[in-house]
């Protein structure tokens, strides 16, 4: 009977340690979203608008198309922030974040770019 006990203890807070962890990670997914989202953008819109000649006109239109691209995944704002160096792979790693980045990265791999990063 004891042993039934410690086990059912045990699966609980295994449980607890896994709700903690899908916490963790939401947290992240939604910090990358509130804060990581914008400036990404904003450094599409200078990137285009610097890049900008006959042959690529970089309009509204590219803009637009350029800027729904990189947002729709939440993988791929954090490969464009680490991309255009918004942030880095040692933020990832002071924030505590680097273990849901590589995640990330996992779980959207098939959203992102074909040379995307490896973050280890």
């Amino acid at each position: 009977m004891q042993i039934i006990a410690v086990l059912a203890l045990a699966s609980l807070a295994w449980l607890i340690w896994q709700l903690i962890k899908a916490k963790r990670f939401t947290r992240f997914k939604q910090k990358i979203e509130e804060e990581l989202k914008e400036k990404v953008i904003t450094d599409i819109i200078e990137e285009l608008r610097a890049n900008r000649s006959e042959t690529f006109p970089n309009n509204d239109c590219h803009q637009a198309a350029t800027i729904y691209y990189w947002c729709q995944y939440k993988s791929r704002i954090l490969y464009a922030a680490l991309q255009r160096e918004i942030i880095t792979e040692q933020w990832l790693k002071d924030s505590g974040n680097l273990r849901n980045a590589q995640h990330l990265f996992f779980v959207e791999n098939k959203y992102l770019p074909t040379n995307s990063p490896t973050i280890k």
